[in-house]
């Protein structure tokens, strides 16, 4: 006679984690396991995560500490889960995630459905037409810092569903194991690159800094992905206030504001003529400055504070074409070549060309030079004359434009 399970977990939610799970892909977590590994005996591996869980006997395993570098310099740890360790933990995530998302506030972008980086970029493009001043915020080391109890003050407040609160309480211990093999039992945080993690953040800052900025400021517009923020104000004096209100706020709440990435910013522009230390900001991936802009209706000029890619973004997008070595590849065709590089590419010139496409033209006009580079070194009878390969390969852009996806937005006319 089979004795009931403690907790009722059906087994077809833990199929549409595994199913999710699946489509997301990721690497191997501390036990290499990967995908493919975990498929070829599916059955046995669902049917373990579905037993140990309903009977509260499922303990994480070790999280993979993986160094990453970060965009601005330096490194930051991912906390790589194994494969069923992110299918445990995506079962908690659809039954949690329903309890908690109609709390939020609407101008929290970071990790929730229907929201997106570029929604963010662009609320916040618009609030700095309207506003003179903004704060912008960054909180050092986020889910390295979270403290625990406080975070489960949070999570029993939206559930009393006991195996989500024993499963999300043991994922916030589970070990960590460095790349020196070594393991180190946390005490604070969440790590980041789990499947259950930006969710159990996005709740934390929901009542750290959402909910109080409701509470105490409503009439302040702000927006916030993850742990980047914006507060948009009408003078320097409200910005400093509120810096020194939020200092306040997140040390009581055991957490730190970045003293580099936290500033005041003067949005300048052509009406806005003060001059202040810091008139420029970076906020995902698009800096936010002073540039002129033509007016689309009457082709009249002027300066406006606008939304472009970054400095930083390109840089990092012109160093990843550099190591593809377009030029050398002379063994594959050009629809080879297109077939390799248009994801990436699509992903870059939806997202960073959605606002102020213009500054993504001569990224646009790099690659095609380094195509011109490889019809040189491809055909014999263009080596050595640049022009005729920068015309070979402008006839292909204009009979083919859908080959490249960085053609369908790109200008004729190619500089030299």
């Amino acid at each position: 006679m089979s004795k009931t399970k403690p907790f009722v977990i059906s087994k077809s939610l833990v199929m549409t984690a595994y199913k999710l799970v699946k489509v997301n892909a990721g690497s191997a977590g501390a036990d290499q396991q990967t995908i493919a590994d975990f498929d070829m005996n599916l059955e046995n591996n669902l049917y373990k995560i579905w037993n140990r869980m309903s009977s509260g006997n499922y303990f994480p395993p070790s999280i993979l500490a993986v160094q990453i570098p970060k965009k601005t310099g330096g490194e930051r740890v991912l906390g790589i889960p194994t494969v069923s360790d992110r299918i445990a933990q995506m079962v908690v995530k659809l039954n949690f995630e329903p309890l908690i998302e109609p709390y939020f506030h609407s101008d929290s972008y970071g990790y929730r459905a229907g929201k997106s980086a570029l929604d963010a970029v662009g609320i916040a493009r618009q609030r700095c037409w309207k506003y003179d001043w903004v704060l912008e915020f960054d909180i050092k080391g986020l889910f390295d810092n979270i403290d625990h109890d406080l975070l489960m003050k949070a999570v029993t407040k939206h559930t009393d569903n006991k195996w989500v609160i024993l499963y999300i309480k043991r994922w916030l211990t589970a070990p960590m194991q460095m790349p020196s093999g070594e393991c180190i039992v946390r005490s604070k945080g969440v790590p980041q690159g789990g499947v259950i993690s930006p969710i159990l953040s996005n709740l934390f800052l929901h009542y750290v800094f959402d909910m109080f900025m409701s509470r105490n400021f409503p009439q302040v517009k702000w927006c916030r992905y993850a742990d980047d923020g914006l507060i948009h104000c009408a003078t320097e004096e409200e910005a400093q206030r509120l810096k020194n209100v939020l200092e306040k706020r997140f040390h009581e709440c055991l957490l730190e504001l970045h003293p580099e990435k936290t500033k005041i910013i003067y949005c300048k522009d052509g009406k806005r003529t003060k001059e202040y230390p810091n008139m420029h900001f970076t906020f995902l991936g698009y800096d936010f400055r002073r540039r002129m802009t033509v007016n689309k209706k009457n082709g009249n000029r002027f300066l406006a504070f606008t939304a472009l890619v970054s400095k930083c973004a390109l840089k990092l997008m012109h160093a990843r074409v550099r190591r593809y070595n377009i030029p050398r590849r002379t063994q594959c065709s050009l629809e080879d070549i297109a077939k390799n590089m248009n994801p990436i590419l699509r992903g870059w010139f939806n997202y960073y060309g959605h606002y102020t496409p213009s500054a993504l033209n001569s990224f646009r006009w790099s690659i095609d030079k380094s195509l011109a580079k490889w019809a040189m070194r491809k055909y014999k009878k263009l080596k050595g004359h640049k022009t005729k390969s920068v015309y070979f390969i402008q006839k292909i852009k204009e009979s083919s434009p859908n080959l490249f996806a960085h053609w369908k937005q790109g200008k004729k006319i190619m500089v030299v």
